[in-house]
């Protein structure tokens, strides 16, 4: 009798934690903690209604195509998402991408230095530039946002400054710096395996955290759902990674992207300062009374987003294989800043994730591509961003309401 019982025990239990997942799930969205959610579905429907008005727009080689060009964008993106973790802004990552692309261009092709150190150059200019926003910001109170504003404006005319005269320098079409930001995929084997690293992590992890919280004697999380979680996402990812191979391929540069996105996403969640950056955004005077060096976190939130942003700048002159004076310039600070918002970033610091510059640049480009394709103005397109970027900060402010009449702001 007692061995009946007990699996009827602990079928009750295995449902009761189904049940229980589900229940946080709802219990999260009714508190305000809306994640990724809003843009998974606004992606869902921009993908929908365009491809309805233009089958072209989910070909695969066009979508190949987006992958390029959120690549660039993206990586700017997910420097933005450090300073507005931290509760800050950095208007003037346009300009550091801009100038950090002259940079590489005079010393590359105009001084003849190795490209590698060119790059090397570049990424030191950015990191330089984060440096000194966070002085004038730790040291002088000056906001972040007239820091960087003046920044935005010095840097685009050290830009004009050293591009000189002619305004645009040609970079090596056969150079494999250029082919990386234009035609450089990965073969399709390589691809594949790849899709099936992050449905391995999400394995092993839930996996250990199951067995740290048996050994506590807490309760343990089914292993069929974090089966099934491992499952679907690998399925999707491997589905998904087919198709494009269908047309050109999974490029190299948004790979580096990803990679990038999941080294930070593992540093703001897995070490001690991604908890810092978290609570010196949460609450300064909280953190600071914690014992956290609060002068260091943001130091180090602008360095990385000057840093990100100037090989972002690298990576879009590669695209362009040019060095010019509209580099920077337009809407990419717009792009950028946009991305990490919609994405699910807050503009009050403290919440957000290194996924949302994924999601947030998919989104914007995937509007400029199917207006594109559609043959409409660029101005529509402005537009259409500008209200997904109002209504992403109207359920930010929505969703910090409700979290704090629940307790949780």
């Amino acid at each position: 009798m007692s061995a009946p019982l007990d699996r009827a025990d602990s079928r009750v239990t295995h449902d009761d934690s189904l049940r229980g997942v589900i229940r946080s799930f709802i219990d999260r969205i009714k508190a305000g903690d809306l994640g990724m959610l809003p843009v998974a579905v606004g992606l869902i429907v921009i993908s929908v209604v365009f491809s309805a008005l233009n089958p072209v727009f989910l070909v695969p080689n066009n979508l190949v195509n987006l992958l390029f060009d959120c690549a660039t964008v993206g990586i700017i993106s997910l420097g933005i998402v450090c300073v507005l973790l931290v509760g800050e802004i950095d208007l003037s990552v346009g300009s550091i991408s801009g100038f950090a692309s002259a940079i590489v261009g005079v010393f590359w092709v105009g001084e003849g230095w190795p490209v590698l150190v060119a790059i090397a150059a570049a990424l030191a200019m950015g990191a330089a530039v984060g440096w000194i926003y966070a002085q004038l910001y730790n040291r002088l109170g000056m906001p972040s946002f007239v820091a960087t504003l003046s920044g935005l404006l010095a840097l685009l005319g050290m830009q004009l400054y050293i591009l000189g005269p002619t305004g645009s320098i040609n970079l090596p079409y056969e150079s494999a710096l250029v082919s990386f930001g234009q035609t450089l995929v990965m073969p399709k084997t390589v691809s594949h395996v790849l899709g099936l690293l992050p449905g391995l992590v999400i394995l092993v992890q839930g996996q250990r955290r199951r067995l740290r919280r048996g050994k506590r004697n807490l309760s343990v999380p089914p292993l069929g759902g974090l089966l099934a979680r491992a499952a679907i996402l690998t399925a999707a990812l491997q589905l998904a990674i087919f198709y494009l191979n269908l047309g050109r391929g999974l490029p190299w540069m948004f790979g580096l992207f990803v990679l990038l996105v999941v080294a930070l996403n593992y540093a703001l969640t897995r070490t001690q300062w991604g908890r810092s950056v978290m609570a010196v955004g949460g609450n300064r005077e909280a953190a600071r009374r914690a014992g956290i060096n609060v002068r260091r976190i943001y130091t180090s939130a602008f360095i990385l987003c000057g840093t990100l942003s100037a090989l972002g700048g690298t990576l879009a002159a590669a695209r362009l294989a040019s060095s010019s004076q509209q580099a920077g310039t337009g809407d990419v600070n717009l792009n950028a800043i946009a991305a990490a918002v919609i994405g699910g970033t807050s503009l009050f610091g403290g919440r957000g994730s290194a996924y949302s510059a994924i999601l947030g640049i998919i989104v914007i480009q995937a509007i400029s591509s199917g207006l594109t394709l559609l043959n409409l103005s660029s101005s529509l397109r402005y537009m259409i961003t500008g209200g997904v970027l109002a209504i992403a900060v109207i359920v930010d402010s929505l969703a910090r309401r409700s979290r704090i009449s629940h307790g949780r702001g």
